[in-house]
């Protein structure tokens, strides 16, 4: 608001004592240039910084046919309102809100980014039309179809990204609710029903494939005496350092996630025993030398669907008592300087 005040106050001015321009229109040639200023700000700004802030176009083949239709349906609604297609039998008729579903689409499917776009396609389109004398704004004198049309495209990208902006916020806050849902909120990684999920998945695609998948159950070792010696803190750091390792290290297709206290699952889809334990023994090596106190370790049980388990209780059960087996066997609880 300020910006576009000084902007047209300086310019107009300027045209004034320069001799271009008469007092006496001094007013109508302010709100017009301020006005232009103002709406372009509106619909060109955001449209340059929200394609700026994120050039990619990260859409299926679904959503590249409905925008296209979208666009397509908004020009040639545009065209007909301000293209001069029924110029002179519905010259002054209001057919400029037939353009406001395609701006609501927009909107609503496609999010601030897309909807900047909608409203300079139809700015464009309008303002062609009605410097041609053509649409539901064009009178006499011209600086008064200006003013109407600026008026009329203010309106339209204020309401437009602001439906924008509250449709993207309502969905962000949907998928942080989502998250929530199937994260452990300690350690960001799944929680159990996440990994029941990630199991009952996996069981039904050998079903499909038949390919085996392996689970690693994995215990912190001595985190009783963590909590004792440095305090809960320091305790949930250290599962918060295991939980890190286990996102950062593992594929994409993994699935980590907390069974529960100092327990992590961890599953591996198409992996067999082999490859299992080698996962294992990096998980274990990326722990010791993480570099951070006090140093942890941590104990790894592996089973294999359906070798050892064609359920997700015997799997995991298996798997736990492997865990336990190499615990006892090591003596791998943790020893802590007193």
């Amino acid at each position: 608001m300020v910006s576009t005040t000084i902007s047209a106050t300086v310019g107009v001015t300027t045209l004034v004592l320069g001799g271009f321009a008469d007092w006496a229109k001094y007013g109508s040639i302010w709100c017009t240039w301020w006005l232009g200023d103002a709406v372009g700000a509106i619909v060109v700004t955001p449209f340059l910084l929200l394609w700026w802030e994120n050039p990619r176009l990260n859409w299926n083949r679904n959503q590249i046919i409905e925008l296209a239709f979208l666009l397509v349906g908004l020009f040639f609604t545009g065209w007909i309102v301000f293209g001069g297609r029924f110029h002179s039998d519905l010259k002054n008729y209001p057919l400029e809100y037939l353009c406001i579903p395609f701006l609501v689409w927009a909107a609503f499917r496609f999010g601030r980014r897309n909807a900047a776009t909608a409203i300079c396609v139809l700015a464009a389109v309008a303002t062609w039309g009605t410097l041609h004398g053509f649409g539901p704004f064009s009178r006499d004198p011209q600086n008064t179809s200006l003013l109407l049309l600026q008026s009329f495209m203010g309106i339209m990208a204020i309401t437009t990204l602001t439906l924008a902006a509250e449709i993207t916020q309502h969905r962000r806050a949907e998928e942080y609710v989502r998250q929530l849902a199937i994260t452990d909120p300690l350690t960001g990684v799944a929680n159990y029903r996440r990994l029941l999920d990630a199991l009952d998945s996996e069981i039904k695609r050998y079903g499909r494939t038949g390919r085996s998948f392996a689970v690693l159950v994995l215990d912190l070792d001595g985190l009783k005496k963590l909590n004792d010696t440095y305090g809960h803190l320091v305790g949930s750091e250290a599962l918060c350092r295991l939980a890190n390792i286990l996102r950062i290290h593992c594929r994409e297709t993994d699935t980590a996630g907390r069974y529960g206290g100092d327990e992590f699952v961890l599953v591996l889809p198409e992996t067999e025993f082999g490859a299992a334990r080698r996962v294992a023994d990096r998980i274990s090596e990326r722990l010791r030398t993480d570099g951070d106190e006090p140093p942890i370790s941590v104990s790894i049980g592996i089973a294999v669907y359906p070798q050892d388990g064609t359920t997700i209780d015997e799997l995991l059960g298996t798997a736990d008592s492997a865990l336990y087996r190499e615990k006892g066997s090591s003596r791998r609880n943790l020893q802590l300087p007193t």
